[in-house]
Protein backbone atom coordinates (compact mmCIF):
# COMPACT_ATOMS: atom_id res chain seq x y z
CA UNK A 1 0.00 0.00 0.00
CA UNK A 2 1.35 3.39 -0.96
CA UNK A 3 1.52 5.80 1.95
CA UNK A 4 1.33 9.57 1.73
CA UNK A 5 3.88 11.55 3.67
CA UNK A 6 2.65 13.78 6.47
CA UNK A 7 3.30 16.84 4.30
CA UNK A 8 1.60 15.51 1.14
CA UNK A 9 -1.87 16.97 0.54
CA UNK A 10 -4.76 14.53 0.30
CA UNK A 11 -7.70 14.74 -2.09
CA UNK A 12 -10.82 16.35 -0.63
CA UNK A 13 -14.20 14.96 -1.68
CA UNK A 14 -17.49 16.73 -2.29
CA UNK A 15 -20.68 14.99 -3.45
CA UNK A 16 -24.27 15.94 -4.13
CA UNK A 17 -25.40 12.44 -3.18
CA UNK A 18 -27.54 12.67 -0.06
CA UNK A 19 -28.04 16.44 -0.32
CA UNK A 20 -31.56 17.92 -0.69
CA UNK A 21 -32.52 17.32 -4.33
CA UNK A 22 -33.78 20.86 -4.92
CA UNK A 23 -30.44 22.33 -3.78
CA UNK A 24 -28.00 19.98 -5.50
CA UNK A 25 -27.30 22.14 -8.54
CA UNK A 26 -26.88 25.27 -6.42
CA UNK A 27 -24.46 23.51 -4.08
CA UNK A 28 -22.59 21.88 -6.96
CA UNK A 29 -22.13 25.25 -8.66
CA UNK A 30 -20.96 26.82 -5.42
CA UNK A 31 -18.49 24.05 -4.76
CA UNK A 32 -16.98 24.23 -8.24
CA UNK A 33 -16.71 28.02 -8.08
CA UNK A 34 -14.71 27.75 -4.85
CA UNK A 35 -12.74 24.56 -5.49
CA UNK A 36 -12.13 24.31 -9.24
CA UNK A 37 -13.72 26.42 -12.01
CA UNK A 38 -16.97 28.40 -11.76
CA UNK A 39 -19.77 27.01 -13.96
CA UNK A 40 -23.50 27.22 -14.53
CA UNK A 41 -25.05 23.77 -14.39
CA UNK A 42 -28.34 22.22 -15.44
CA UNK A 43 -29.57 18.67 -15.75
CA UNK A 44 -31.24 17.06 -18.74
CA UNK A 45 -35.02 16.59 -18.49
CA UNK A 46 -34.98 17.97 -14.93
CA UNK A 47 -33.18 14.85 -13.67
CA UNK A 48 -31.68 14.86 -10.20
CA UNK A 49 -27.94 15.55 -10.30
CA UNK A 50 -25.63 13.03 -8.72
CA UNK A 51 -22.05 14.24 -8.90
CA UNK A 52 -18.86 13.69 -6.94
CA UNK A 53 -15.59 15.57 -7.13
CA UNK A 54 -12.17 14.87 -5.62
CA UNK A 55 -9.94 17.94 -5.47
CA UNK A 56 -6.23 18.08 -4.81
CA UNK A 57 -4.41 21.41 -4.63
CA UNK A 58 -0.65 21.24 -5.15
CA UNK A 59 1.69 24.20 -4.78
CA UNK A 60 0.80 25.55 -8.23
CA UNK A 61 -1.38 23.04 -10.05
CA UNK A 62 -4.88 21.86 -9.12
CA UNK A 63 -5.97 18.27 -9.83
CA UNK A 64 -9.46 16.80 -9.74
CA UNK A 65 -11.50 13.70 -10.54
CA UNK A 66 -15.14 14.33 -11.46
CA UNK A 67 -17.97 11.82 -11.78
CA UNK A 68 -21.56 12.71 -12.57
CA UNK A 69 -24.86 11.80 -14.14
CA UNK A 70 -26.16 13.48 -17.31
CA UNK A 71 -25.90 17.27 -17.23
CA UNK A 72 -24.68 20.38 -19.05
CA UNK A 73 -22.25 22.99 -17.75
CA UNK A 74 -21.64 26.47 -19.13
CA UNK A 75 -18.94 29.02 -18.51
CA UNK A 76 -20.34 32.17 -20.06
CA UNK A 77 -19.05 35.75 -20.06
CA UNK A 78 -20.91 36.63 -16.86
CA UNK A 79 -19.51 33.65 -14.93
CA UNK A 80 -16.02 34.44 -16.24
CA UNK A 81 -16.38 38.07 -15.14
CA UNK A 82 -17.49 37.06 -11.64
CA UNK A 83 -15.19 34.06 -11.26
CA UNK A 84 -12.10 34.44 -13.48
CA UNK A 85 -9.98 31.30 -13.46
CA UNK A 86 -6.87 32.84 -15.03
CA UNK A 87 -5.88 29.30 -15.95
CA UNK A 88 -5.60 26.68 -18.65
CA UNK A 89 -7.77 23.59 -18.14
CA UNK A 90 -6.99 20.05 -19.23
CA UNK A 91 -9.92 17.60 -19.22
CA UNK A 92 -9.12 13.87 -19.57
CA UNK A 93 -12.26 11.94 -20.52
CA UNK A 94 -12.40 8.49 -18.89
CA UNK A 95 -16.09 7.58 -19.22
CA UNK A 96 -18.86 9.10 -21.34
CA UNK A 97 -18.79 11.03 -24.59
CA UNK A 98 -18.96 14.83 -24.21
CA UNK A 99 -19.49 17.76 -26.52
CA UNK A 100 -17.56 21.01 -26.19
CA UNK A 101 -19.15 24.08 -27.77
CA UNK A 102 -16.81 27.03 -28.26
CA UNK A 103 -16.74 30.13 -30.43
CA UNK A 104 -14.66 28.16 -32.95
CA UNK A 105 -17.23 25.36 -33.27
CA UNK A 106 -18.12 22.06 -31.65
CA UNK A 107 -15.73 19.29 -30.66
CA UNK A 108 -16.70 15.82 -29.50
CA UNK A 109 -14.47 14.42 -26.78
CA UNK A 110 -14.55 10.66 -26.31
CA UNK A 111 -13.08 8.44 -23.59
CA UNK A 112 -9.34 8.32 -24.09
CA UNK A 113 -9.17 11.91 -25.30
CA UNK A 114 -7.87 15.06 -23.64
CA UNK A 115 -9.31 18.54 -24.15
CA UNK A 116 -7.00 21.52 -23.51
CA UNK A 117 -8.59 24.96 -23.38
CA UNK A 118 -8.36 28.47 -21.95
CA UNK A 119 -10.70 28.40 -18.95
CA UNK A 120 -11.53 32.10 -19.40
CA UNK A 121 -12.94 31.75 -22.90
CA UNK A 122 -16.72 31.03 -22.92
CA UNK A 123 -17.72 27.40 -23.50
CA UNK A 124 -20.53 24.91 -23.06
CA UNK A 125 -19.94 21.25 -22.19
CA UNK A 126 -22.53 18.49 -22.22
CA UNK A 127 -22.52 14.93 -20.89
CA UNK A 128 -25.63 13.11 -22.14
CA UNK A 129 -24.58 9.77 -20.65
CA UNK A 130 -22.79 11.02 -17.58
CA UNK A 131 -19.05 11.33 -17.15
CA UNK A 132 -15.89 10.50 -15.33
CA UNK A 133 -12.92 12.73 -16.05
CA UNK A 134 -9.64 13.95 -14.66
CA UNK A 135 -8.94 17.67 -14.57
CA UNK A 136 -5.71 19.63 -14.39
CA UNK A 137 -5.95 23.38 -13.82
CA UNK A 138 -2.70 25.24 -14.52
CA UNK A 139 -2.48 28.95 -13.63
CA UNK A 140 -1.87 30.96 -16.79
CA UNK A 141 1.43 32.41 -15.57
CA UNK A 142 2.69 28.92 -14.72
CA UNK A 143 1.54 27.60 -18.10
CA UNK A 144 3.37 30.47 -19.80
CA UNK A 145 6.54 29.81 -17.82
CA UNK A 146 6.75 26.12 -18.75
CA UNK A 147 5.46 26.28 -22.33
CA UNK A 148 6.53 29.72 -23.55
CA UNK A 149 2.95 30.68 -24.42
CA UNK A 150 0.30 32.33 -22.26
CA UNK A 151 -2.67 30.22 -23.36
CA UNK A 152 -3.78 27.78 -26.06
CA UNK A 153 -4.72 29.70 -29.20
CA UNK A 154 -7.77 27.44 -29.56
CA UNK A 155 -9.14 24.31 -27.85
CA UNK A 156 -7.11 21.20 -28.66
CA UNK A 157 -8.18 17.54 -28.47
CA UNK A 158 -5.40 14.97 -27.95
CA UNK A 159 -5.65 11.17 -27.77
CA UNK A 160 -4.10 9.68 -24.65
CA UNK A 161 -5.07 6.05 -25.15
CA UNK A 162 -3.01 3.38 -26.86
CA UNK A 163 -1.33 4.91 -29.90
CA UNK A 164 -1.96 8.45 -28.63
CA UNK A 165 0.37 10.99 -27.10
CA UNK A 166 2.76 9.36 -24.61
CA UNK A 167 2.95 12.65 -22.69
CA UNK A 168 -0.83 12.87 -22.36
CA UNK A 169 -1.00 9.23 -21.32
CA UNK A 170 1.70 9.69 -18.70
CA UNK A 171 0.03 12.84 -17.41
CA UNK A 172 -3.34 11.07 -17.13
CA UNK A 173 -1.68 8.25 -15.20
CA UNK A 174 0.01 10.65 -12.79
CA UNK A 175 -3.19 12.62 -12.17
CA UNK A 176 -5.33 9.49 -11.88
CA UNK A 177 -3.06 8.00 -9.22
CA UNK A 178 -3.01 11.25 -7.21
CA UNK A 179 -6.71 12.14 -7.48
CA UNK A 180 -8.31 9.02 -6.09
CA UNK A 181 -9.99 8.30 -2.79
CA UNK A 182 -8.17 5.05 -1.95
CA UNK A 183 -4.36 4.97 -1.61
CA UNK A 184 -3.64 8.19 -3.51
CA UNK A 185 -0.06 8.45 -4.77
CA UNK A 186 1.63 11.83 -4.18
CA UNK A 187 2.09 13.67 -7.46
CA UNK A 188 5.44 15.12 -8.49
CA UNK A 189 4.42 18.61 -9.56
CA UNK A 190 7.67 19.14 -11.46
CA UNK A 191 6.96 16.08 -13.61
CA UNK A 192 3.34 17.17 -14.13
CA UNK A 193 4.48 20.54 -15.46
CA UNK A 194 7.16 18.94 -17.64
CA UNK A 195 4.45 16.75 -19.18
CA UNK A 196 2.23 19.79 -19.76
CA UNK A 197 5.19 21.49 -21.46
CA UNK A 198 5.85 18.42 -23.60
CA UNK A 199 2.19 18.35 -24.65
CA UNK A 200 2.24 22.03 -25.59
CA UNK A 201 5.56 21.89 -27.45
CA UNK A 202 5.41 18.42 -28.94
CA UNK A 203 8.36 17.29 -26.81
CA UNK A 204 11.86 18.63 -26.91
CA UNK A 205 15.33 17.74 -25.72
CA UNK A 206 15.92 18.56 -22.07
CA UNK A 207 12.51 17.38 -20.86
CA UNK A 208 13.94 14.33 -19.13
CA UNK A 209 11.25 14.16 -16.38
CA UNK A 210 8.50 14.20 -19.02
CA UNK A 211 10.22 11.59 -21.16
CA UNK A 212 10.87 9.43 -18.10
CA UNK A 213 7.23 9.65 -16.97
CA UNK A 214 6.02 8.83 -20.48
CA UNK A 215 8.39 5.87 -20.73
CA UNK A 216 7.33 4.56 -17.33
CA UNK A 217 3.66 4.85 -18.27
CA UNK A 218 4.24 2.92 -21.52
CA UNK A 219 6.22 0.24 -19.68
CA UNK A 220 3.47 -0.09 -17.07
CA UNK A 221 0.87 -0.71 -19.78
CA UNK A 222 3.04 -3.25 -21.64
CA UNK A 223 4.73 -4.89 -18.65
CA UNK A 224 3.22 -8.31 -19.41
CA UNK A 225 4.74 -8.34 -22.90
CA UNK A 226 7.93 -10.46 -22.73
CA UNK A 227 9.08 -8.86 -25.98
CA UNK A 228 9.05 -5.33 -24.57
CA UNK A 229 12.25 -3.68 -25.77
CA UNK A 230 14.15 -0.39 -25.56
CA UNK A 231 13.47 0.45 -29.25
CA UNK A 232 9.75 -0.14 -28.64
CA UNK A 233 9.69 2.18 -25.63
CA UNK A 234 11.84 4.80 -27.36
CA UNK A 235 9.56 4.85 -30.41
CA UNK A 236 6.47 5.24 -28.20
CA UNK A 237 8.02 8.19 -26.34
CA UNK A 238 9.48 9.80 -29.45
CA UNK A 239 13.16 9.47 -28.54
CA UNK A 240 16.15 7.64 -29.92
CA UNK A 241 17.21 4.57 -27.94
CA UNK A 242 20.44 6.38 -27.04
CA UNK A 243 18.57 9.39 -25.67
CA UNK A 244 16.20 7.10 -23.78
CA UNK A 245 19.20 5.37 -22.22
CA UNK A 246 20.51 8.74 -21.07
CA UNK A 247 17.13 9.56 -19.51
CA UNK A 248 17.21 6.38 -17.39
CA UNK A 249 20.91 6.84 -16.64
CA UNK A 250 19.99 10.19 -15.12
CA UNK A 251 17.95 8.22 -12.59
CA UNK A 252 20.88 5.93 -11.81
CA UNK A 253 19.51 2.90 -13.64
CA UNK A 254 18.98 1.37 -17.07
CA UNK A 255 15.79 0.56 -18.89
CA UNK A 256 16.25 -3.24 -18.59
CA UNK A 257 16.92 -2.92 -14.86
CA UNK A 258 13.84 -0.72 -14.42
CA UNK A 259 11.63 -3.17 -16.35
CA UNK A 260 12.97 -6.10 -14.32
CA UNK A 261 12.31 -4.27 -11.04
CA UNK A 262 8.75 -3.41 -12.08
CA UNK A 263 8.06 -7.02 -13.09
CA UNK A 264 9.45 -8.39 -9.84
CA UNK A 265 7.38 -5.92 -7.81
CA UNK A 266 4.25 -6.89 -9.77
CA UNK A 267 4.92 -10.60 -9.20
CA UNK A 268 5.60 -10.02 -5.49
CA UNK A 269 2.23 -8.28 -5.15
CA UNK A 270 0.38 -10.96 -7.16
CA UNK A 271 1.76 -13.79 -5.04
CA UNK A 272 0.30 -12.21 -1.90
CA UNK A 273 -3.19 -11.59 -3.27
CA UNK A 274 -6.18 -13.63 -2.13
CA UNK A 275 -6.62 -16.55 -4.49
CA UNK A 276 -2.94 -16.65 -5.51
CA UNK A 277 -2.76 -20.35 -4.59
CA UNK A 278 -4.92 -21.09 -7.65
CA UNK A 279 -2.17 -19.77 -9.93
CA UNK A 280 1.19 -21.46 -10.35
CA UNK A 281 4.40 -19.52 -9.87
CA UNK A 282 5.18 -20.09 -13.55
CA UNK A 283 1.82 -18.56 -14.51
CA UNK A 284 2.51 -15.57 -12.28
CA UNK A 285 5.92 -15.12 -13.92
CA UNK A 286 4.34 -15.25 -17.38
CA UNK A 287 1.63 -12.75 -16.39
CA UNK A 288 4.36 -10.30 -15.32
CA UNK A 289 6.28 -10.56 -18.59
CA UNK A 290 8.92 -13.18 -17.77
CA UNK A 291 9.64 -15.47 -20.72
CA UNK A 292 11.51 -17.96 -18.51
CA UNK A 293 10.27 -19.35 -15.18
CA UNK A 294 13.85 -20.22 -14.21
CA UNK A 295 15.01 -16.65 -14.83
CA UNK A 296 12.09 -15.38 -12.79
CA UNK A 297 12.88 -17.69 -9.86
CA UNK A 298 16.53 -16.66 -9.75
CA UNK A 299 15.78 -12.95 -10.09
CA UNK A 300 13.00 -13.13 -7.47
CA UNK A 301 15.23 -14.85 -4.90
CA UNK A 302 18.04 -12.38 -5.55
CA UNK A 303 15.72 -9.40 -5.16
CA UNK A 304 13.62 -10.46 -2.16
CA UNK A 305 15.86 -13.00 -0.38
CA UNK A 306 13.34 -15.83 -0.60
CA UNK A 307 11.77 -18.09 -3.19
CA UNK A 308 8.49 -17.12 -4.82
CA UNK A 309 6.94 -20.41 -3.67
CA UNK A 310 7.89 -19.64 -0.06
CA UNK A 311 6.29 -16.19 -0.22
CA UNK A 312 3.06 -17.58 -1.61
CA UNK A 313 2.97 -20.38 0.97
CA UNK A 314 3.44 -17.89 3.81
CA UNK A 315 0.77 -15.55 2.38
CA UNK A 316 -1.74 -18.42 2.09
CA UNK A 317 -1.03 -19.53 5.66
CA UNK A 318 -1.45 -16.00 6.99
CA UNK A 319 -4.82 -15.66 5.32
CA UNK A 320 -5.95 -19.01 6.67
CA UNK A 321 -5.12 -17.91 10.22
CA UNK A 322 -6.74 -14.48 9.91
CA UNK A 323 -10.05 -14.05 11.80
CA UNK A 324 -13.22 -14.19 9.72
CA UNK A 325 -14.40 -10.54 9.33
CA UNK A 326 -18.01 -11.74 9.08
CA UNK A 327 -17.81 -13.12 12.61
Amino acid sequence: MTQLTAEAPRPVEFSTVGLPEQRRIELWEGHNADALIGLRCRTIDAAVLEATELNLQLDQVHLARVRGTSHVVERDAEVIRRRPADAVALYFSLVGEAFFYHRDGVRVVRPGQLLICDADQPFLRGFSNGLEELVVKVPREVFAAVTGTGRPAEPVVVDFGSGGSPYARALARQVGRAARAVDPVPADERVLLELVAALATGGRDGLSPAHLAAARAFIGIHLADPGLSAPQVAAAVGLSTRHLSRVFAGEGTTLPKYVLERRLEAAHAMLQRPGSSATTVAETAHACGFASADHFSRAFAARFGERATDLRRRAVAARAMAPDPTG
